[in-house]
């Protein structure tokens, strides 16, 4: 099968039309049609559905275009592996994490990634949704729960917990909660338990609610969760990784607390020599021992007033 025919032919499935992939090859419209008609004879199949709007994958396409796409991914690995073996650190990391833990800590902390490596490009992917990276949806995931994908390196990072929180003008307004059973006179904002989280806090979520809070708000992400504690609207159940970057929160009931959540990070086997990788694992290692030692010190200087 022509090689060259194949790489055309995934540019149009991927455009859905002769023009756009035209464009992207640097080649003319009658060009791009003439080697999708001498695929086709050569497969004797027809790989398209034309229409006014542009082109449909037929059965057969489908199937054609799931293995192109599948060579496109373990070229592209290959190519980051060339490219790694240079001194240099530059060229796309593709990182993917949840919301919460992308938005929230992540994020703020990259600006020392790029002091250190500035021609690093991080593409950073914020998704509950777990991405295949075997198949190259991403090069590394920071994620809640061991990966069980086969073929992936994985480091586990921390454990992280649940925990209540609230703003001072709050508890200012309302008392401070004493008891579990003191939630009957407060809002609770939380993630809804049907939404996607780690299960450990989706039980505290249901512990809590069982003790039928004054009033509630539910909101399908950490960063709104954060944003309405912050702004006094109730008792937040957040992740315990918060609490440096954000010490205008007050936690409270401290013996109330989700199970340990784990944190892996994970790539995949053929990324092992990977710089780009190699220094992004440092940095986040890094910066977690940093955190940690924050953390006890804060909790210190607590216990001592």
């Amino acid at each position: 099968m022509d090689w060259d025919k194949l790489r055309i032919f995934h540019a149009v499935a991927d455009a859905g039309s002769l023009t756009h992939a035209g464009d992207r090859l640097n080649l003319s419209q009658s060009a791009v049609s003439r080697q999708i008609r001498a695929l086709e004879e050569s497969l004797n199949s027809t790989l398209f559905h034309r229409h006014a709007r542009g082109l449909i994958l037929t059965e057969q396409g489908e199937l054609l275009f799931d293995a192109t796409k599948s060579m496109a991914k373990r070229l592209e690995a290959a190519a980051a592996r060339i490219r790694d073996s240079e001194e240099e650190v530059f060229g796309e990391l593709r990182v993917t994490t949840t919301f919460g833990f992308g938005t929230l800590w992540l994020a703020p902390r990259l600006a020392k990634l790029f002091e250190k490596y500035p021609n690093l490009k991080i593409d950073l992917m914020l998704e509950e949704r777990v991405l295949d990276l075997p198949m190259r949806e991403a090069d590394v995931a920071i994620r809640m729960k061991e990966p069980s994908q086969a073929d992936l390196i994985r480091k586990k990072l921390m454990s992280v917990q649940m925990l209540l929180y609230a703003s001072r003008s709050y508890l200012d307004s309302t008392g401070m909660p004493q008891t579990l059973e003191d939630i009957s006179q407060h809002r609770l904002i939380c993630q809804n338990t049907r939404s996607d989280q780690v299960s450990a806090g989706a039980a505290l979520v249901q512990k809590l609610m069982g003790h039928n809070p004054h009033s509630m708000l539910m909101v399908n992400n950490y960063f709104g969760v954060l944003q309405g504690v912050s702004n006094g609207l109730g008792i937040g159940v957040l992740p315990d990784y918060i609490t440096q970057d954000f010490p205008q929160l007050v936690h409270i009931l401290p013996e109330i607390q989700s199970a340990d959540v784990p944190v892996f990070l994970a790539y995949p086997e053929e990324l092992r020599h990977s710089k780009r990788i190699a220094v992004f694992r440092d940095f986040v290692q890094d910066e977690i021992i940093s955190h940690r030692k924050k953390q006890r010190l804060q909790g210190t200087a607590q216990a001592m007033h």
